[in-house]
């Protein structure tokens, strides 16, 4: 049983990193390119701007800043569930291979399989998932010995080699097709939001709606998984079988992420940790703080990099992985 001190806690973490969001998301929709006033965002919300400032906010800041929250929150949230299911720290899905099994699935399809705009945006978290998954799968088999069953530590080593062999075979991919294609891919492998449009929210949205309340009943699970095998079996859990559940989730939520965000890595390794800090390890209390934390960084972190250097910017992938970087090295030093 959790303290009640300790969920009043939880409720004030989430009330505070909404309101934080929500502040972020006010500075976000008036910088940029094409600014607008501040005094003037509220009146265009409730429809009584002018065409420029209805055509800036509705189409261009505010889908790419939802598309920016969810794909936060969705990475921040596979990178909790992978720390749990490999007892490691340093787990991300950038950094454990699945992120580039996504890409590679994307660049394939973009490049090699005609392309219909009016099913485009629904059709790359699945093609995106469909990459994702195979990788995963390939890094679980890899990972699994007989006998002993998944070896947490081997699959983080197995993923860090895939995700450098599966970055080779992009390269290798795009550099026979055309110029056009290749400067989307390498937008993508940079990590530069480019999903910036009203369907590209309807088709990330579902996988949230789904997947995060599926994660949350879960919980409890995790925190028996982040324990000792023997532990875990010994209070009737079937470990293989919610390994192997979490871990396709874990790999959902990421490849319908960086199906519109890019290549963005560091998120799901930083909000889990910040989380734990504020709470402490158990999942239910610390999942939704997560959710939230890797939303409002991702925000952040696009919110400084396309107003740096106008009117381009800097891609969210570069600033998560200044940021995240030094952060993952502090990590391994510690650990």
């Amino acid at each position: 049983m959790i303290h009640p001190s300790i969920i009043m806690k939880q409720r004030y973490i989430v009330l505070t990193l909404s309101v934080l969001i929500i502040l972020t998301i006010l500075v976000s929709l008036g910088l940029g390119y094409s600014s607008v006033s501040y005094n003037r965002i509220l009146p265009t919300i409730f429809g009584n701007g002018t065409f420029k400032e209805e055509f800036v906010l509705f189409s261009i800041r505010m889908p790419r800043i939802i598309v920016t929250v969810l794909a936060g929150m969705a990475l921040a949230l596979s990178g909790a569930i992978l720390q749990g299911l490999t007892r490691n720290d340093l787990a991300d899905p950038g950094i454990i291979g699945i992120n580039s099994g996504a890409g590679l699935g994307i660049a394939v399809f973009f490049l090699f399989f005609p392309i219909d705009a009016a099913s485009f945006a629904y059709m790359l978290p699945l093609v995106a998932f469909g990459g994702a998954l195979v990788t995963a799968i390939l890094i679980y088999l890899f990972s699994y010995k007989k006998g002993i069953g998944l070896q947490p530590v081997r699959l983080i080593l197995v993923g860090i080699g895939f995700s450098m062999a599966l970055s080779g075979a992009m390269i290798v991919i795009i550099s026979a097709a055309e110029r056009q294609k290749v400067d989307f891919i390498a937008r993508w492998l940079a990590g530069n939001i480019w999903g910036t449009d009203w369907p590209f929210i309807l088709a990330l949205l579902p996988w949230l709606l789904i997947l995060v309340p599926f994660t949350l009943y879960k919980a409890n699970r995790l925190n028996l998984l982040s324990l000792s095998d023997p532990v875990a079996i010994g209070v009737g859990v079937s470990i293989e079988k919610e390994r192997i559940v979490l871990l396709l989730t874990a790999v959902a939520l990421a490849a319908s992420a960086v199906s519109v965000t890019g290549g963005i890595a560091f998120i799901g390794l930083m909000a889990p940790h910040l989380a734990k800090a504020l709470i402490g390890p158990r999942n239910q209390l610390f999942l939704p703080i997560a959710v939230l934390v890797g939303g409002w960084l991702l925000l952040f972190a696009d919110t400084i990099g396309r107003n740096l250097l106008e009117p381009e910017g800097i891609p969210a992938g570069i600033m998560t992985a200044l940021i995240g970087a030094p952060y993952f090295v502090y990590l391994l030093l510690k650990k």
